[in-house]
């Protein structure tokens, strides 16, 4: 006989915890500004295709949604996210209904997602990981579903949810099969053996094939993606690093998942889900041995929160009202402390205030702080990257628009990263400039076949290094504004304005080609 919760589904009970999440998320929506990754995904959007060089294409229909039905607003570009992180709470929920839990057990399985520091800062931003955790939660809801309920219907809509999340981040391939080998280790194995497990396959492989027909015409872009953040930013990543990280990433609420982890690898009574303990060790130690970053893997953390919140109820009788209680507080209120560093809930000036606290006061938070420069700043990087976008293309406008007409039409615009690129193409509508050029990241898909106009407004995110280093193919450069934001990341980065050589475009063509091989 299939399983069944005798009970309700709890379905408006888990609603209000949706709503928490959302109202907490709407609360940070429109605080401070676009962060430097929104930019890129945003301009993704003006420029739709079955795959990009970073990301496959899932983000930038969203993107194109977004900008046509709510506008071009920091608020209107998180919605989605938002609607998606209050989806991502009802899951918890569901899991944690279909794994035997009630009310307690959603009610911490919940609100110790909800607070978590790793799900309060990545699950706002217009980013892919957040659409990441939503399908990878859902997949696992699918096939605990089917394990209880027998119905293939599951195993289909799993396929295709596996296909929708290869074109949201890739990491879900690596998901989906340590859920495989995970059953393989179980006596679970026999669902593999279900004809309709390779209609499902064909199902996934159909909705992801665009993308992959894709890749291969460009190249495969994600190899070459993959190898330049294994050199720039994966290779400094340790094993021990790695571990440390997703030790700390949810703060007081690691004692829950490991409990959850514990509970589904050794209980009898979750027995049947037990190759969700060995997916996630075999993903824990994939991305580990590959050095990726440590969100990599927050997809994955979901269903260890339902099933410690499983674990607490079948230990806590509920007549122990009080201890439960307490319970809760404690995988909940602890994290609140670093709550405005992790989520912009306030205006700017109280969320300097708070973090200017935190650093005078507290000695273990310091690494909030301190960004990729190893130095302590007056914000997070995340909030630092927030910041200066708006002020970089007025003063380029400013610039463009103080040239002579007849010069402004032979004066093109060059950024050197894609944050400056997203950024003059994002504010850069609202002054009417013309389309910046860029060589980072995506951007090179779309980038002119020549940088041939005769005067150029130069952004320089090296401090003026990079115009020096071109300076042998320049007639003439000057400095005609920096970013000056104390708080941005940005701060520095150089405005010029230089009259060009004929081998400047030579130069540029050369590394165009390069960079649309790679």
């Amino acid at each position: 006989m299939p399983y069944q919760n005798r009970r309700s589904t709890y379905t408006t009970f888990i609603l209000v915890f949706v709503i928490i999440k959302v109202v907490l998320n709407l609360f940070a929506i429109s605080h401070f500004g676009f962060q430097r990754d929104e930019l890129l995904h945003l301009a993704l959007g003006d420029h739709l295709d079955w795959g990009y060089k970073e990301v496959p294409p899932f983000i930038a229909v969203l993107a194109k949604v977004t900008t046509v039905v709510f506008g071009s607003s920091v608020f209107a570009a998180r919605i989605f996210s938002t609607i998606c992180a209050g989806l991502i709470v009802w899951l918890v929920g569901l899991v944690t209904v279909e794994l035997g839990g009630k009310m307690f057990a959603i009610t911490l399985a919940c609100l110790s997602f909800i607070f978590a520091p790793a799900f309060v800062a990545s699950d706002y931003l217009f980013q892919p990981v957040v659409f990441d955790q939503l399908w990878w939660i859902l997949a696992v809801w699918l096939i605990i579903k089917y394990i209880n309920h027998h119905s293939v219907k599951y195993l289909y809509i799993l396929g295709a949810v596996i296909g929708i999340g290869l074109l949201t981040k890739y990491t879900m391939g690596f998901f989906a099969i340590a859920l495989i080998l995970g059953l393989l280790l179980t006596k679970q194995r026999k669902l593999l053996l279900n004809r309709h497990v390779l209609g499902a396959a064909a199902v996934a492989l159909l909705i992801f094939l665009p993308n992959l027909i894709w890749q291969v015409q460009h190249h495969l872009p994600i190899i070459t993606h993959m190898k330049t953040l294994q050199k720039n930013q994966l290779n400094y990543i340790k094993p021990g690093d790695f571990i440390m990280q997703q030790i700390s990433v949810n703060g007081i609420a690691l004692f829950l998942w490991l409990i959850g982890f514990g509970f589904l690898l050794f209980s009898f009574k979750l027995r049947k889900f037990q190759f969700l303990a060995f997916a996630y060790v075999l993903i824990f130690i994939f991305l580990m041995e590959m050095s990726g970053k440590n969100y990599y893997i927050f997809g994955a953390y979901p269903m260890l929160f339902a099933a410690g919140g499983y674990a607490f109820e079948r230990w806590i009788n509920v007549k122990h009202t009080v201890l439960r209680a307490l319970v809760v507080c404690l995988f909940t209120l602890p994290n609140l402390v670093m709550f405005p560093m992790l989520l912009p809930v306030l205006p700017l000036k109280p969320t300097l205030t708070f973090f200017d606290f935190v650093n005078k006061h507290t000695h273990f938070m310091k690494f909030i702080t301190v960004w990729e420069d190893r130095k302590n700043h007056a914000t997070s990087q995340d909030y630092g990257d927030m910041l200066g976008w708006d002020e970089l293309t007025q003063k380029v406008a400013k610039v463009y628009y103080s040239l002579p007409p007849e010069q402004r039409k032979n004066t093109q615009i060059f950024a050197d990263n894609y944050g400056e690129a997203g950024a003059l193409h994002h504010f850069g509508k609202q002054y009417n400039l013309p389309e910046t050029a860029s060589l980072g990241s995506s951007f090179t898909l779309w980038a002119p076949d020549n940088l041939d106009a005769k005067y150029i407004i130069y952004v320089d995110d090296w401090g003026g290094k990079n115009i020096a280093r071109l300076s042998p193919v320049l007639v003439s450069y000057k400095k005609v504004g920096e970013i000056e934001n104390p708080l941005a990341v940005e701060k520095g980065t150089g405005i010029y304005f230089i009259e060009t050589k004929p081998q400047l475009n030579i130069g540029y063509k050369k590394e165009l080609a390069q960079k649309r091989m790679e």
